[in-house]
């Protein structure tokens, strides 16, 4: 009788026992949202691991990452010393790819002919200072191009995003008067405008006002058939994104064994480089609570950087990782503790 108790006390307890954990949840980055729902979704079809994703952009991202209701964050534009320290430093910023923001915009009249731009004029539209399409400074930049007397509507983000980090970031290398007045973070007050809620808000902005002009991740574009410019990189070249010329800005990336990976590539040197890239990021605890959280974190982002899911990239328009920032994250993720503890990784 005592056996069969215990038998019994022992199969409720099992019962009883927390399953262990069997999904993660994100927030965060709309600029990698195409490739980071198909590397979900593979994912869950190999392991039965569901990791749930909210693109809310990347300052949504880094306010649930601090407030610690996410496992994890996303993020185009790092976190700042002070957004480190809000979370205790428990934090390493993981790359993923590599991204193109390109400038599109809405002239039917101009069929498949690719304006360009740079860094300069850019500043002038973003400042209010160029209105109209015709405006002698645009066509500087694209000598025969039949430009229409038309409105310039400019067209930003309106909230929290890290597009806007990596396009400002940009923005900053070309006049201090932007610097000082308007600079670069993941949020700025913009000095015109009309604000779009992520990427695919100011997809659908530009894709309805003629005359309008945003920027975006170059998947939105592409995959609304809207136009982008190419854009003059700093050895002067005018250079259109792809994977080749985004691929070339990283390049010059000089990241050390012990980086935090938090590295700007706009306005990159090289001829081939393409001036307004960057990589992003999934903001992760060095040291998670919970021990089955942190490894089902480790063991995706071991996947992730592997060959299975880097070469998915290429397919959406992001260019994988170059291999020597793969072997730096390889080296970091055993350093990833659960309660001070080494996570195991599954063999």
């Amino acid at each position: 009788m005592l056996t069969r108790n215990l038998l019994v006390a022992c199969a409720a307890a099992i019962a009883a026992a927390p399953l262990p954990a069997q999904s993660l949840t994100g927030a965060g980055a709309t600029f990698p949202n195409p490739i980071y729902a198909k590397w979900f979704d593979a994912y869950h079809k190999q392991t039965g691991v569901q990791i749930n994703y909210q693109s809310i952009g990347s300052g949504g991202g880094i306010r649930q990452f601090t407030e610690g209701t996410v496992d994890f964050g996303a993020s185009d534009g790092p976190m700042n010393q002070s957004q480190i320290a809000a979370v205790n430093g428990n934090v390493v910023h993981i790359p993923t790819v590599l991204g193109a923001v390109v400038v599109t915009y809405n002239l039917p009249s101009l069929g498949d002919t690719r304006l360009k731009f740079d860094g300069t004029t850019l500043v002038e539209i973003f400042m209010g200072r160029i209105t109209k399409w015709n405006d002698r400074r645009i066509a500087a930049l694209n000598p025969g191009v039949n430009l229409p007397d038309l409105d310039l509507i400019v067209v930003h983000r309106s909230d929290g995003s890290g597009t806007t980090y990596v396009f400002t970031d940009y923005l900053n290398k070309f006049s201090r008067e932007w610097k000082d007045k308007v600079g670069y973070a993941t949020s700025v007050n913009w000095p015109v405008g009309l604000g779009g809620k992520g990427n695919e808000g100011v997809t659908q902005q530009v894709k309805q006002v003629e005359g309008a002009l945003g920027y975006v991740e170059l998947i939105y574009a592409l995959s609304n058939h809207l136009p982008y410019g190419s854009i003059k990189n700093s050895a002067g070249s005018f250079v259109e994104p792809s994977l080749e010329s985004v691929t070339a800005a990283a390049a010059g990336a000089n990241m050390k064994a012990d980086t935090d990976f938090r590295v700007s590539i706009t306005n990159a040197a090289g001829a081939a480089a393409y001036p307004i890239a960057s990589f992003t990021w999934l903001l992760v605890h060095t040291d998670t609570k919970d021990p089955a959280k942190a490894k089902l974190m480790k063991d995706f982002l071991t996947w992730m950087i592997g060959p299975e899911g880097q070469k998915m990239a290429s397919g959406l328009q992001y260019a994988p990782l170059p291999t020597e920032v793969v072997r730096l994250i390889e080296a970091r993720l055993p350093k990833l503790k659960a309660g001070g503890k080494p996570i195991a990784l599954n063999r």
